[in-house]
């Protein structure tokens, strides 16, 4: 378990690899809410093994950061700033395809892979908790009819949310208070995995206990006040940086609100303001909102793992601290 990762005495690597696989985390998992310095830790984890002669390659885990185009209003780093390390796992599918969790362990669980064949160090970096999940543990997925799912799509588009989530919520509601009333993919999800096993959606997603390989789970954490002020800045940066013209083109491209892309906050938002539905100010004032409480949903998440290392990214000593919990450097810093 990861805590015995983390609790117990880090033993030293000296960077060709001759220390004993079972001392080590094969996987370093940085998770938490958004605005919380995942991305710089992640490269100051990846620097700090390279200066001690393990190279790192850094894999994303964040939903929407999947998608071609969706740069600024994802807060994706631009290669120019991601001092040389490799990363994987983005600018992967087009607006108009809708991604899925298994879709997504599949492809994840293939790019880990490798990158351990490569003889290097993977670190899975992101803020969607159950995408994370979905790697790191040994998690299956409910089976799938495409005509129940077609009948409940339709359904969706007929009768709306509001009418699907509230018979989730008389057939599990277990399973409906973990989801966002407004989000139609989950609920459709959901009522097709009932529809199909006969059992609840809530019991079909196994215990996240057993980990898929030896894994280090770090959780970066901010002050809430700290949180909010650091959102509310970010979404009008995203303003101000040009989200309202990236998305422009992404409707052109074939965006449309009904797909997983459409609904990411802020261009969901910033696509009524093209449409002169609402004004500039009403629009990054629901970005805001909506980017808080999506941050709430995170924090929530990630609280289940109660054994993961906690820690402020900004630490000074953030990303030696991550390599001791992993046992790539001993309690002096070095390897």
């Amino acid at each position: 378990m990861v805590s015995e990762l983390i609790n117990g005495a880090a033993p030293a690597l000296d960077g060709s690899g001759t220390e004993p696989a079972a001392t080590r985390s094969q996987l370093i998992v940085i998770g938490g809410a958004t605005g919380t310095g995942k991305t710089g830790l992640s490269l100051d984890v990846a620097e700090l093994l390279g200066r001690h002669g393990v190279r790192a390659e850094i894999v994303n885990a964040d939903a929407m950061q999947l998608y071609r185009g969706m740069d600024i209003g994802t807060a994706k780093l631009p290669p120019i700033q991601r001092r040389g390390i490799p990363h994987h796992c983005f600018d992967e599918l087009d607006v108009t395809e809708n991604a899925t969790v298994a879709w997504y362990q599949e492809r994840a669980r293939q790019v880990i892979t490798e990158i351990l064949e490569r003889d290097a160090v993977p670190i899975l970096i992101g803020g969607s908790g159950l995408y994370i999940a979905s790697v790191v543990f040994d998690l299956s997925f409910p089976g799938r009819d495409p005509e129940v799912r077609a009948a409940l799509e339709q359904r969706l588009i007929d009768e709306g949310p509001g009418t699907l989530y509230r018979e989730l919520e008389a057939v599990d509601p277990k399973a409906a208070t973990n989801i966002d009333p407004a989000n139609g993919r989950r609920i459709v999800r959901a009522l097709e995995a009932i529809a199909v096993t006969g059992e609840p959606f809530s019991s079909q997603l196994p215990e996240q206990q057993r980990w898929w390989r030896p894994t280090t789970m770090v959780l970066a954490e901010v002050p809430r006040p700290e949180l909010v002020s650091r959102l509310d800045a970010r979404v009008e940066d995203m303003w101000r940086d040009g989200i309202v013209e990236e998305t422009a083109a992404l409707l052109e491209a074939g965006l449309v609100y009904e797909s997983t892309a459409g609904k990411a906050i802020g261009y969901a938002q910033a696509a009524d303001q093209l449409r002169g539905e609402i004004d500039q100010d009403e629009a990054i004032a629901r970005a805001q909102q909506l980017t808080r409480k999506y941050a709430r949903r995170q924090v929530s998440w990630f609280r289940r793992y109660d054994t993961a290392l906690r820690l402020r990214a900004d630490d000074p000593w953030a990303a030696q601290t991550v390599l001791e919990a992993a046992g790539f450097l001993n309690r002096e810093g070095t390897a």
